[in-house]
């Protein structure tokens, strides 16, 4: 069964995390979950003040200090909310993915981060390491300029991005759950790319709908077994292009793909989760 009853919300006080924090909001508000913030400060010892010069860092007082801040943030936005503070000392991604782990998190909500001219290209290495490790489900932002609409904050249009193996079925599962209980229409979308190495213009019409063909064939099947009808899209072409353009053809609000198989050394959607998140007009929910 479908709980979300712990958001564990990472924050650095930047701009795109304050950009995040109301699709946090609307998280906890629709499943009645309490948030936990959690900063964490890179050890420093020593601090370089000139050449061959060094002073000693006191970490407690940066913890004390970053403790202050964390009081302060967020009251008025996550009023009515449960919300704990926790300020530590450590890698980030290590200390986001071990208290998820610990604590019971039961959905961690972070923004990317891609930094200067090829800020679409990148995903920070926070948040990679958190999705490579994590255990629980991992919400995204996107690389957007500004903060995401209001109408996504709702997350009335969900798009499920499915592999077409039995691999898939925990995530449709989960994603039909997940539309049930938001009361969200949730899509399909399937990607075929044909065989390696052929350039596009020589998949004539008739070969491309034999792949549609039967690609559809074998989700359905897989919807069948579980119970589960939706509309399903499959397109032919890279999968985060394919993705990102059904995406925007049904205004979705939010994308769902499976996380698990990024662990899987053949499961097709390892070697494109990222580029889907990079390229999502959305927010991505990685389960």
């Amino acid at each position: 069964m479908l709980a979300i009853k712990h958001i564990l919300f990472p924050i650095d006080f930047s701009e795109r995390c304050c950009h995040a924090a109301p699709f946090v909001q609307a998280m906890a508000r629709r499943f009645g979950a309490k948030i936990t913030l959690i900063s964490a400060l890179p050890p420093i010892w020593q601090l370089g003040i000139g050449e061959g010069t060094t002073i000693p860092v006191d970490m407690d007082e940066l913890k004390r200090d970053l403790e202050t801040r964390l009081s302060g943030a967020f009251v008025r936005e996550f009023d009515g909310i449960q919300v704990q503070r926790i300020a530590e000392v450590g890698d980030p991604a290590a200390v986001i993915t071990r208290f998820a782990q610990n604590e019971g998190a039961d959905l961690i909500m972070m923004p990317t981060h891609g930094y200067g001219p090829f800020r679409s290209l990148l995903l920070g290495s926070v948040t990679a390491k958190v999705l490579h490790d994590a255990e629980c489900p991992v919400w995204t932002a996107t690389h957007m300029e500004g903060p995401l609409s209001l109408r996504q904050r709702s997350g009335g249009n969900l798009l499920c991005a499915v592999d077409g193996t039995p691999k898939s079925v925990p995530l449709m599962e989960w994603a039909a759950e997940y539309a049930r209980f938001t009361g969200a229409k949730l899509r399909m979308v399937h990607a075929v790319s044909g065989f390696v190495g052929w350039p596009e213009r020589q998949l004539d019409q008739e070969f491309q709908e034999a792949l549609r063909k039967d690609a559809r064939e074998a989700i359905d099947r897989l919807q069948r077994s579980i119970g589960v009808t939706t509309p399903l899209c499959v397109g032919v072409g890279d999968v985060a292009g394919v993705v990102r353009a059904e995406a925007e053809r049904h205004d979705s609000d939010l994308i769902l793909i499976g996380r698990g198989i990024l662990h899987e050394t053949m499961g097709r959607l390892r070697t494109h989760s990222y580029g889907i998140i990079r390229q999502a007009p959305c927010p991505v929910l990685s389960v």
